[in-house]
This record gives structure tokens, C-alpha cells and sequence, in this order.
């Protein structure tokens, strides 16, 4: 990546984006560190070793409640826009956000497209707090971009756009989220990125932010895709201790 941003309204943030997490996942998680600490506090005279293991889950805890914080309300912000900043858009492209939330991704990348076009899909589920599209639309106007964007509500899985209609599609921390029958069953997931594919213009990019990175790489290679890459984003992605997004960028072959 580049050592300087040649784009630095991207880093400028009006809206409220709310939180990745569940509030109700986020919040046990706080409190639960708080009590376990509290406990290890009470039980440093009777039971050293009981003591140490309740210290131990609540810094473990506590830890995984900040780190998801911080990801979800400044890391991801901060990586999108190294990522978006590389990327060499001319801004007229017209881009699509697949499964956008609150709008995060879209508004930024809309920023880099005064002469372009961007939309955000979604089924507004309850995987980001306050999903709906009036705070998405309400971000977008804040953003300054509203007139560059439309929002629809949509499946991933079955896009509602004619093939080749983007020349960039994005994703962050979205595709994950489909239901599968089990926690390493991908089926779904890959049928997702290949409704990418389609709707993806010869020569378009795609950029994907997400935990199942290795292996929508590889699908993207089966696909047969061009400059397929993938790589972890570290630690300012992260949800918990080590558990964080990776990067796959694509490009489709020209026609």
C-alpha cells in the first residue's frame, strides 16, 4: 500500500455506522469480563488457582470486547480507506456494495466516484445494529454522497442487476453471514461470489473484506479470475484474539 493517501476525505466520517457485532453479543461479553475480574478479585485469598482462571476469562473477555470495539468503529475505517485509496478508480465507474449495512463501504468508495455510480445491496438482518435503509440513507446524505448512490433491498445470493453492470464489486465482513448447514459448508457463501462474478463488467475488480478469505480465493481461481490475491489484514480487523478478516481481490478476464 501506498505510504500516503492521495484520497483524505476518506478518511472524514459524518455518519453513524453503528456496530459489526450484535450490541447483545458485545455487551455480555464487557460485563462478563467485569464480573470475572471481580470474582478473581474476591477469590485472590481462598483459591489462587481458581483466582488466576477467573482472571484469565476476564481478560480474555474484556480483551475480545475491545478489540471487536475498536474494529468495528475505527480499524475497518481505516483499512477500507488504504484499500480504497489503491485502488486506481477514475470515478466514473459505477460499483455495487454487496451486502452494504449501514453504508461504511459505500459512502466511502461513492466519495471517489463524482462522475460515477454506486449501490448498496442488503436484506437488512440483524448482523449489523440498526440495520435498516433509512440509517443507511440517512448516512449517505450525511456523507455528502447521497446523489451518487441508490440503495435496494436485495439477496446476495440471487442480485437483482443484468450481467456486467459494475466495473467494482466490494464486500466487507458480509458474505459470512449466509446461513450455512455448517460452520465449514460453503456452498451458499461461493454461490454469492459467483452472483459477483456475474455481475461483474470484463476487466472489473472486486474487493473482499472477510473471515472465509483462503477460500473464496480459491474458488475465484476455479472460477478462473485473474490476479487472484488474498492476504490477512491484521490486527486492526480483528473480532477477537487472532480472529480477523483477510483480503481477496479478483479481477475479472477481459471479453
Amino acid at each position: 500500500m501506498n505510504s500516503t493517501i492521495a484520497h483524505p476525505e476518506l478518511h472524514d466520517r459524518r455518519g453513524d455506522y453503528g456496530f459489526d457485532v450484535s450490541t447483545k453479543g458485545l455487551l455480555p461479553a464487557g460485563l462478563g469480563g467485569l464480573l470475572a475480574a471481580g470474582l478473581a478479585t474476591m477469590l485472590a485469598r481462598r483459591s489462587k488457582a481458581v483466582a488466576v482462571l477467573a482472571s484469565g476469562a476476564g481478560v480474555a473477555l474484556l480483551s475480545t470486547a475491545a478489540i471487536a470495539l475498536h474494529t468495528t468503529r475505527r480499524g475497518k475505517f481505516a483499512i477500507w480507506a488504504e484499500l480504497l485509496d489503491d485502488l486506481p478508480l477514475r470515478g466514473d465507474e459505477q460499483v455495487l456494495d454487496t451486502g452494504c449495512g449501514r453504508g461504511a463501504v459505500l459512502a466511502m468508495v461513492a466519495k471517489l466516484l463524482p462522475h460515477g455510480h454506486a449501490v448498496g445491496l442488503d436484506l437488512w438482518t440483524s448482523d449489523q445494529s440498526g440495520n435498516h435503509p433509512e440509517a443507511t440513507r440517512r448516512n449517505l446524505e450525511l456523507e455528502g454522497v447521497s446523489e451518487r448512490c441508490e440503495i435496494q433491498t436485495g439477496d446476495m445470493l440471487a442480485m437483482p442487476f443484468p450481467d456486467a453492470s459494475f466495473d467494482l464489486v466490494v464486500s466487507s465482513m458480509a458474505i459470512h453471514n449466509i446461513d450455512e448447514r455448517a460452520i465449514w459448508y460453503h456452498k451458499r457463501r461461493l454461490q454469492a461470489l459467483d452472483e459477483a462474478v456475474r455481475v461483474l463488467k470484463p476487466g472489473g475488480r472486486m474487493v473482499i473484506t472477510d473471515v472465509w478469505s483462503s477460500v473464496y480465493a480459491q474458488h475465484l481461481r476455479t472460477r478462473g479470475l485473474d490476479q487472484v490475491q488474498r492476504r490477512p489484514l491484521g490486527w486492526r480487523f480483528w473480532y477477537g484474539p487472532w480472529l480477523g478478516a483477510g483480503l481477496v481481490m479478483a479481477t475479472k478476464p477481459a471479453a
